[in-house]
């Protein structure tokens, strides 16, 4: 929880500042009470309500605005389905039916997969280098045009870290165990494992356990320890293979109207900006907290913990990487963004490698040695 604010620094002006540093100067209440207008917007989510921390971040959104404006702008949060689907989530936002909604971009991979860049894609970025190159490495200008042409501005809202790779009816030991499974998996994910053999399903999230129960589906990914413990999937598919390589640092974003966007009054897109800054850093902290926890919880209760084999691994990435060649190949946006991307990622894991990984390497060992 942020620190109780001295009496002369109202709360409304920190926040309508810019949390995390996303404005320049505090904002003096009197100006704001007799020049803003009063606005009232809704904030679609593509999760249910139950998923504490991911519609919780739209929740922390809508609340840290209100405050920041002394409530003369109100968003109401809304879970999935309440004013449309998931699917249609991003759609309804650009054509103003809806002003803002918090999705990942992977949702608009059927129509552009430049979209699945902005959030995750196979052995693309981690949270900590998908953050990096949207905040500081240049890819929030490289989108922002790619956004502009479906009517879309964004603000990044959270990352949920390196995902699993889901739960399994039995052990993948090889890439033959790939052939003719049936995976609850979307976006370009499920178009490498399909080039491996795998049959990729459209399964909403509550219908999981029920596919998997019935064999409907013999595996389905869905996020990470936490969220996946909700929904009870270690008592029908009892093999929990890691890692999620499709996944390996999921951005999520705000997604707003880009007219609405611009005729903002300047201090309510600092509101907001900041507020979206403040969600940013709580929701990575929050998988991070509770996922050890819920990992332990699972596994007493029948998971059985397993990686993915090397030759899955490394078949995997060389269908990504023809995947990736076949969409640059007819789509010039992908492809100037996806080699921006590599770049960065190169640059990273030179960074990692030195101080990173080997101080996390020696630590893990340390751990294992009591």
């Amino acid at each position: 929880m942020p620190p109780t604010l001295p009496p002369t620094l109202p709360r409304r002006a920190l926040l309508a500042a810019g949390l995390g540093g996303a404005a320049s100067g505090a904002l003096a209440a009197p100006a704001l009470a007799q020049s803003a207008p009063e606005l009232r917007w809704r904030l679609a989510s593509a999760y249910p309500k139950n998923l504490d921390i991911l519609f919780g971040a739209s929740e922390t959104l809508c609340r840290l605005v209100a405050e920041a404006t002394d409530g003369r702008f109100q968003i109401k949060p809304l879970g999935v389905g309440e004013a449309v689907g998931a699917e249609g989530l991003l759609d309804a936002v650009a054509a103003g039916s809806l002003e803002m909604g918090h999705a990942p971009a992977t949702l608009a991979t059927p129509k552009d997969p430049t979209f699945a860049l902005a959030t995750a894609l196979p052995f693309g970025l981690n949270a900590r280098g998908q953050n990096a190159w949207w905040l500081a490495g240049g890819a929030s200008e490289l989108f922002a045009e790619i956004f502009a042409k479906h009517g879309l501005a964004t603000l990044p809202g959270g990352n949920t870290g390196a995902q699993m790779g889901g739960w399994f009816r039995r052990e993948i030991k090889g890439v033959a165990d790939l052939q003719g499974l049936k995976i609850r998996i979307a976006g370009l994910g499920g178009q490498v494992l399909a080039k491996l053999g795998a049959v990729p399903q459209a399964t909403a999230g509550p219908e999981i356990y029920a596919a998997l129960e019935s064999k409907a589906i013999d595996a389905a990914e869905w996020i990470g320890p936490y969220d996946d413990e909700k929904l009870g999937l270690q008592k029908v598919a009892p093999i929990y293979h890691y890692p999620g390589f499709w996944e390996g640092g999921a951005m999520l974003h705000f997604w707003l109207n880009a007219e609405k966007w611009k005729a903002l009054p300047k201090t309510y897109r600092a509101a907001l900006q900041g507020a979206a800054a403040q969600v940013g850093a709580e929701v990575q902290a929050r998988y991070d907290a509770r996922n050890p926890g819920a990992l332990r919880r699972l596994v007493a209760g029948g998971a059985q913990l397993r990686p993915f084999p090397q030759d899955v691994m490394e078949a995997a990435l060389k269908q990504a990487n023809e995947v990736y060649g076949e969409i640059a190949g007819r789509n010039p946006d992908f492809k100037r963004i996806f080699e921006a991307m590599k770049t960065f990622r190169n640059e990273e894991y030179l960074w990692f490698q030195v101080a990173e990984y080997t101080y996390d390497n020696f630590m893990i060992r340390a751990r294992a040695r009591g």
